[in-house]
C-alpha cells in the first residue's frame, strides 16, 4: 500500500446499505480504526448504533420506523454527535464512500461534486438496492459534513481493466450501447487490497505478479489478476452472478426465468427474492446462511448441511481452475472475507480440488490462519502457492480519501 506523509490522515468511511451504515474514522497512515461501528435495522422497529471505541462497545437506540432517507440521516446527525461528543472531528480530512456500482463512468475514485452524483445516479439503476442507498449517504454526509471533501470510491473500478471478450454477455450488443449491460464485478477494493498484500508477503512486484482471489463473505466473488490488474471476475451486471453465496444462488440457467413465471406464476419480485435472499448456503442447507453454523451442522451429520459446503466449495474450485485460462501462470490463490479468512474447511475442500495446480496443502498452516491471521497455507514442495489475507477495504477507501483530499 501507497503511504502518506507521518501526519494524522483520518478519514471517516461510510458504507451504506438499504438498512444499514457501517462507519469507521480511520487512519489513512496506518489503518488504523480511531472509532468504528454499524447503524442497523434502520427503518426496523429496533434501529440502534454499535460502536467500539478504545476498547469499549457502546449501543445507542434510534427512532424506529422511520422512511429509509429519515432513517439515513439521523443515523448521520447521530453519527456527527458521537464524533463530536469524543473531539473527533478536528482531526478529520474526508469522508470516503464505498459506493457499489460506478458503471463504465468511474474507473478510479473521485471527489463528489454533481456530476459524479449524476453518474452515481446512473449507475444506480443497474444495482437498485445498493446504488440508492449509498446515494442517501451521499446526501446525508454532505449536509452533515459541510466543510469536508467527499469521495467516491468503487467497488467496481478496480475491474474496468477487463477486456470485451471478458465484460460483455453474448447478448444483442445494443443492449451494452444503449443500456450498459455488461459484466462490472464488485468487491474491486478487497481484491486490489489483498494482492497488494499477497506480493508484499511473497516478496513479488506486484505488477508483475498473477493472483487468483477469492473475496468470501455473505457475497462471494472470485478475480483474477495479472500483472497486478483484474482481467477477470465472477460477479457480473448485478453481484447475483458467480459463486454460491449466503443467500445468493449465483450462476442459474437463465430459462428458469420463464419456468417460474409460466409454471409457478412467480412475479419478477419474488424470483429476485428468491435469487436474492432465499438461495446459496440458506436455500440448500434450509438452515442458515452463515458457515459456522453450516459447518458444525455438517459436522453432526447433516446431510443437507454438508451438501451445501460440497456445492459451495465445487463451485468456488471450478472458478478458480477456470481463470488459469486468461492467467497462464499462477503464483498464488488468495482466500480473503469472512469466510475465506477463518474457515479452514472451507479452504481445505477447495484445495483438494485444486491439488492438479501444484498447490499442497499444509493442513498445519491451514490451521493456524485464522481469526484475522495472514499466513502461508501451502506447502513448501507446491509449484503455486496458496494464502489467507485478511482484507481492508476501509483502509483502501481511507487512503485514497485522503491522497485525493491532498491534491486539493
Amino acid at each position: 500500500m501507497p503511504t502518506l506523509p507521518n501526519n494524522p490522515n483520518h478519514v471517516l468511511v461510510l458504507n451504506c446499505g438499504s438498512s444499514s451504515l457501517k462507519f469507521a474514522i480511520i487512519d489513512a497512515n496506518t489503518g488504523n480504526d480511531i472509532i468504528s461501528g454499524l447503524a442497523e435495522r434502520l427503518g426496523d422497529n429496533a434501529p440502534s448504533i454499535k460502536y467500539k471505541f478504545q476498547g469499549e462497545k457502546t449501543t445507542i437506540k434510534l427512532a424506529a420506523n422511520q422512511a429509509h432517507a429519515q432513517a439515513h440521516a439521523q443515523a448521520i446527525d447521530t453519527l456527527v454527535d458521537l464524533i463530536k461528543d469524543h473531539n473527533l472531528d478536528e482531526q478529520l480530512v474526508a469522508v470516503g464512500h464505498r459506493v457499489v456500482h460506478g458503471g463504465e463512468h468511474f474507473t478510479q475514485s473521485v471527489l463528489i461534486d454533481d456530476n459524479v452524483i449524476a453518474g452515481i445516479t446512473q449507475a444506480a439503476t443497474l444495482a437498485p438496492l445498493h446504488g440508492h442507498a449509498n446515494l442517501l449517504g451521499i446526501s446525508s454526509a454532505q449536509a452533515s459534513f459541510k466543510d469536508l471533501p467527499q469521495i467516491a470510491v468503487f467497488d467496481t473500478a478496480f475491474h474496468q481493466t477487463m477486456d470485451e471478450v471478458a465484460y460483455l454477455y453474448a447478448l444483442p450488443y445494443q443492449l451494452y450501447k444503449d443500456f450498459g449491460v455488461r459484466r462490472y464485478g464488485f468487491h474491486g477494493t478487497s481484491h486490489f487490497y489483498v494482492a497488494g498484500q499477497t506480493a508484499k508477503m511473497l516478496a513479488l512486484p506486484v505488477e508483475e505478479s498473477n493472483f487468483i482471489s477469492a473475496h468470501l463473505g455473505n457475497g462471494c466473488s472470485v478475480c483474477a489478476i495479472k500483472n497486478g490488474k483484474s482481467v477477470d471476475t465472477s460477479m457480473g451486471l448485478t453481484p447475483l452472478e458467480g459463486l454460491v453465496m449466503g443467500t445468493r444462488s449465483g450462476d442459474i440457467d437463465p430459462g428458469l426465468f420463464n419456468f417460474l413465471t409460466t409454471q409457478l406464476d412467480y412475479t419478477a419480485q419474488q424470483i429476485d427474492d428468491l435469487l436474492n435472499q432465499k438461495s446459496g448456503l440458506l436455500g440448500i442447507s434450509e438452515l442458515s446462511n452463515d458457515c459456522r453454523t453450516i459447518e458444525e451442522a455438517a459436522i453432526a451429520g447433516n446431510s443437507q448441511a454438508m451438501l451445501a459446503l460440497n456445492m459451495f466449495c465445487y463451485r468456488l474450485a471450478k472458478q478458480i481452475a477456470a481463470y488459469m485460462v486468461p492467467l497462464q501462470k499462477l503464483d498464488a490463490v488468495i482466500f480473503t472475507g469472512g469466510i475465506g479468512e477463518n474457515s479452514d474447511i472451507i479452504r481445505e475442500k477447495v484445495l483438494t480440488q485444486l491439488a492438479f495446480l501444484g498447490i499442497n496443502l499444509d493442513p498445519q498452516a491451514n490451521l493456524d490462519a485464522r481469526f484475522g491471521q495472514a499466513g502461508l497455507i501451502s506447502a513448501s514442495n507446491s509449484t503455486s502457492k496458496a494464502v489467507v489475507m485478511p482484507t481492508n477495504e476501509e483502509w483502501v477507501i481511507a487512503l485514497d480519501a485522503a491522497n485525493i483530499t491532498k491534491e486539493l
